[in-house]
């Protein structure tokens, strides 16, 4: 797997574990440590994604829509 790819996943793993366990009333204690520690895991994220050594052939001209 990509480097930049895991920090994604995990960050989409922590929103669904976030979001589920806000519907299914788990003790709001733990709740709130995973919301103060949800700005450095996208923070993360989105680092990893923008260092990512990732080499991009095509110009915005030439393919400015891709919805393939």
């Amino acid at each position: 797997m990509r480097d930049y790819l895991f920090p994604v996943y995990f960050a989409t793993a922590f929103l669904i574990v976030f979001v589920t366990g806000i519907y299914a009333g788990i003790n709001p204690a733990i709740m709130m440590f995973l919301f103060s520690i949800s700005p450095a895991v996208v923070i993360w994220m989105v680092y990893k994604v923008l260092t990512a050594d990732v080499e991009v052939n095509d110009t915005f001209e030439e393919k400015w829509y891709q919805d393939q």
